[in-house]
């Protein structure tokens, strides 16, 4: 554990989810594998993979997921919408009508949101969340689409808060725009520099976190998210530290 800022009096706790409290770089690798199966098990588009010699991975889709953000640029905080969108866009390419994609592309979120959230949380984690719950409030603030129901910790969080959500009629930009963490002080009536923020990402979580005016812990232990550029408050390698504060 590293201190870099001195830490000040402390009555919540926010988490960011993938790759703070488990890794999920592993979880993505599995489920790329699983949808370019599910791709290549569709009848509907088997004569224009097979004809075009495609093979409709993350390759593929990023042209699309380019194309839908650069017509919708507030596509860019919503990663289910431009996930939607990417399909719908690549599937007419392939030669499917308007209608037809929209349904496939549907089908084809549905299922890749039920891979999402189809994996195991550490247990570890899942104690560090049941110790500190006792003590302070928990808010999950997540640029990502997992369903913490589905996970089994939804029940630690006072409030969940994912981008692309509506919040007062407003759309919830993704970190590092602070609307997630004034969200979260307001209701939990707080003021921003009482919230501690713990994330992995040091532009997302660090950044966004401190431009909100909160306090951070940087969690670099599953070393996928971008490096700091600001200090953090302090630096954790794994998050059972966080008992230690």
């Amino acid at each position: 554990m590293k201190f870099y800022r001195r830490l000040s009096n402390i009555k919540a706790i926010s988490f960011d989810l993938d790759d703070t409290l488990y890794s999920n770089q592993p979880v993505m690798q599995a489920i790329e594998q699983k949808m370019i199966a599910y791709f290549f098990g569709l009848d509907i588009l088997k004569p224009a993979v097979f004809e075009q010699h495609k093979v409709l991975d993350q390759r593929f889709w990023y042209h699309f997921r380019r194309q839908a953000m650069l017509n919708r640029p507030e596509l860019a905080h919503d990663v289910v919408q431009v996930r939607l969108v990417s399909y719908r866009l690549g599937f007419m390419s392939l030669g499917l009508t308007e209608d037809i994609a929209q349904q496939q592309a549907q089908a084809a979120l549905d299922y890749f949101i039920q891979l999402r959230s189809d994996f195991t949380v550490p247990e570890s984690s899942k104690m560090l969340l049941a110790s500190l719950s006792k003590r302070y409030p928990i808010v999950a603030i997540s640029n990502g689409n997992v369903d913490t129901k589905a996970l089994g910790i939804s029940h630690y969080f006072q409030h969940i808060y994912h981008a692309g959500w509506q919040a007062n009629g407003q759309l919830l930009k993704q970190k590092p725009e602070g609307d997630m963490f004034v969200l979260a002080c307001q209701e939990l009536a707080i003021k921003p520099q009482q919230l501690l923020h713990v994330g992995d990402c040091g532009r997302a979580d660090i950044q966004g976190a401190l431009n909100a005016g909160c306090q951070t812990a940087w969690l670099s232990c599953y070393g996928v998210g971008k490096p700091i550029r600001v200090l953090p408050h302090v630096e954790i390698s794994n998050a059972s530290q966080l008992a230690q504060l």
